[in-house]
């Protein structure tokens, strides 16, 4: 290593974004939710270790499958702060969130499929149309703005 040169063992919020790609305000959010750590220098500033790099991938790409950060979480807390994620880690934790993928999949396919007759009928009748009011759900609740009041 030449004198130019430093070995870098700690990221700083900046270095991180930018070998993530993820915008610093973003991994600020991400350490306040507890997905990933850092330590605070003398003058306050934030440092990372390199594995938060890992982490960081796996939030992101565990949030492009529609995994929720309170899911990620759950998952991260598993794992000591300082464990770095490997693909035997990554293929395990994917075994767990296929049957709950699978759910939503099959969900979105009659939601797709129930869309299709609504829009064909026409009808967005409460008490017959499936999309607006699955299983008369509605009307178990009695009379009134149920759907307002929801909110």
């Amino acid at each position: 290593m030449t004198s130019g040169e430093r070995r870098v063992v700690e990221l700083t919020v900046g270095e991180l974004a930018a070998r993530s790609g993820v915008q610093p305000s973003a991994l600020r959010f991400y350490e306040r939710q507890g997905l990933i750590h850092s330590r605070r220098t003398s003058g306050n500033q934030r440092r990372y270790t390199r594995d938060t790099l890992r982490r960081v991938a796996f939030v992101r790409a565990s949030q492009r499958v529609g995994i929720s950060l309170a899911q990620i979480k759950e998952v991260l807390d598993l794992f000591p702060a300082d464990h770095v994620l490997t693909r035997e880690d990554w293929a395990r934790i994917t075994q767990c969130w296929k049957q709950d993928l699978n759910s939503r999949i099959e969900q979105l396919q009659r939601l797709r499929d129930n869309l299709t007759d609504c829009i064909g009928c026409g009808c967005l009748s409460l008490e017959r149309c499936t999309l607006a009011n699955p299983f008369d759900r509605l009307a178990e609740e009695g009379p009134g703005p149920h759907r307002y009041l929801e909110g």
